[in-house]
């Protein structure tokens, strides 16, 4: 890539084009063409005939170095950022990005050189960056991936898994010591303090997995039922623990995602689920009693089981749907989305890089204070709560029927999580959720965030509408220029 870049620079500076280049050189144009693209790297005789008509060294062309001109993009070639990229999963060749960026340097060197600022600045990672290409990719497929669903269908097939619920985490524990010779050692991380808040860690030299003695029934049998993903899938790249702390590549992160993806299609059976979907949405009132009851059923946690609406898609044509998941740190009372997810478009909840703080009217936030008063009154830190709540956006006045469930975030107790799924009530959803207009379902206008919110009198307001009020003076001083120059 490099070579390539230098080759077409010092050509472009002599006004030379392929035919005058290979008359100097002898190299056919075809070839040049391709050493431009960083396709080709050319054999040691030919790099120095390039490096005579240039009245270079050979040793500077074959080099890494670049001119100022190309600067900031032999930054980003170093880095090795472009090549960790999933450009295949969205129809984009390297060789493509190098040379759109090839065509007018100084400014596309300005703008990466921008972006890389704008990534200092707000302390963005290469991981950062991974995450937002799982997301699209997720967004691209609808977040449901078919060949995946059809080799859990012919693992449960096989080896006769419970197809409505309850699938028992020693029996996942027992397949992956009988077929793929698993070591479990169900108090493994005892020993270890500083890694009380990972679920599970992995030994692939030994065959040796390591659980947290706190998991519940729910956690282990995910945690199981992964390890039967990474390898039924057969993906080798993968975490070697439950948390991701160090990424690696892009790979890591997608067959990480793939695997809890096949453990939820093991746990929540699609055909079952969506029958029961079906007897949820049919019901004239909404039943918070029925979306535990569902968690119950399939030994779910509320993640797995809102990874499963899924089949919203393609079951009930409900297309614009978000996912969110919130962190409470209890001993900073701070709300964060560590998850999302948006299906079919960007949805008017999203998470913010800015450090600034959620509407507390969404009913994520709402019922993880609810979730938060209930354990300072009773002392439980096991119970969970689960909520709807129909909201309607200030500023884009679209409303969404959102249900959410808020638990304890074990193994740790500093935290707790709440997982919501919102549905844009249009004319398809209302017709599939019965229960959209249940007078008892609360209703609240929202925003996004605090510093950006208009709506006045707001008793849940945690800080001034700073962002809004500095808007509002560049809008007034736009005006009065505006008279002045008019």
């Amino acid at each position: 890539m490099v070579l390539g870049l230098k080759v077409r620079q010092f050509r472009q500076e002599r006004n030379w084009n392929f035919e005058e280049l290979s008359k100097h050189t002898g190299i056919s144009v075809s070839y040049l063409n391709e050493i431009e693209k960083g396709k080709k790297y050319p054999q040691p005789e030919n790099l120095k005939k390039l490096a005579d008509a240039f009245g270079v060294g050979s040793e500077f062309l074959a080099s890494t170095e670049l001119s100022k001109h190309f600067a900031p993009l032999g930054d980003l070639l170093e880095s090795n950022f472009l090549q960790e990229l999933p450009l295949d999963f969205f129809g984009i060749e390297l060789q493509q990005v190098v040379e759109i960026i090839a065509r007018a340097p100084d400014r596309v060197n300005a703008f990466i050189s921008a972006l890389l600022e704008i990534a200092r600045n707000y302390s963005l990672r290469n991981e950062n960056f991974y995450f937002a290409a799982l997301r699209a990719y997720q967004e691209l497929h609808m977040n449901y991936l078919e060949d995946i669903e059809r080799v859990a269908d012919t693992f449960v097939q096989r080896h006769r898994l419970p197809e409505n619920g309850g699938v028992p985490a020693q029996f996942l524990a027992d397949l992956l010591v009988a077929e793929y010779h698993y070591r479990i050692d169900e108090k493994g991380l005892d020993e270890h303090p500083e890694l009380q808040s990972m679920r599970a860690v992995f030994n692939p030299r030994k065959r040796l997995l390591l659980l947290n003695r706190r998991l519940n029934e729910r956690q282990r049998a995910f945690q199981l039922a992964k390890e039967l993903g990474f390898n039924v899938l057969q993906l080798k790249v993968r975490p070697l623990a439950s948390a991701l702390l160090r990424i690696n590549s892009f790979e890591e992160v997608l067959n990480n995602y793939k695997a809890a993806y096949f453990a939820v299609a093991l746990l929540v059976n699609r055909n079952a689920f969506v029958r029961d979907l079906q007897t949820f949405f049919q019901q004239s009132a909404w039943s918070e009693p029925y979306l535990f009851q569902l968690m119950a059923k399939y030994q779910a946690s509320p993640e797995v089981l809102f990874q499963r609406f899924n089949v919203l898609s393609l079951d009930f044509d409900l297309q614009k749907v978000f996912f969110l998941r919130f962190i409470h740190d209890l001993e900073r009372d701070k709300f964060d989305i560590d998850k999302e997810l948006h299906l079919n478009r960007r949805h008017q909840p999203h998470a913010s890089g800015l450090d600034e703080h959620y509407c507390r009217r969404w009913l994520s936030i709402s019922l993880l204070r609810d979730l938060q008063n209930y354990q300072r009154q009773s002392g439980d830190h096991t119970r969970p709560l689960a909520g709807v709540q129909r909201a309607l956006f200030a500023d884009s006045q679209e409303e969404y029927i959102c249900f959410a469930v808020a638990k304890p975030g074990f193994p740790t107790l500093d935290r707790n999580v709440s997982v919501t799924l919102g549905i844009l009530l249009d004319e398809q959803a209302r017709q599939v959720i019965r229960f959209w207009d249940d007078p008892s379902i609360p209703r609240h206008t929202v925003n996004v965030t605090c510093e950006r919110c208009a709506i006045s009198g707001c008793r849940e307001r945690a800080v001034p509408a700073a962002a809004l009020e500095k808007r509002e003076e560049r809008r007034k001083m736009q005006e009065a220029l505006k008279k002045l120059t008019g």
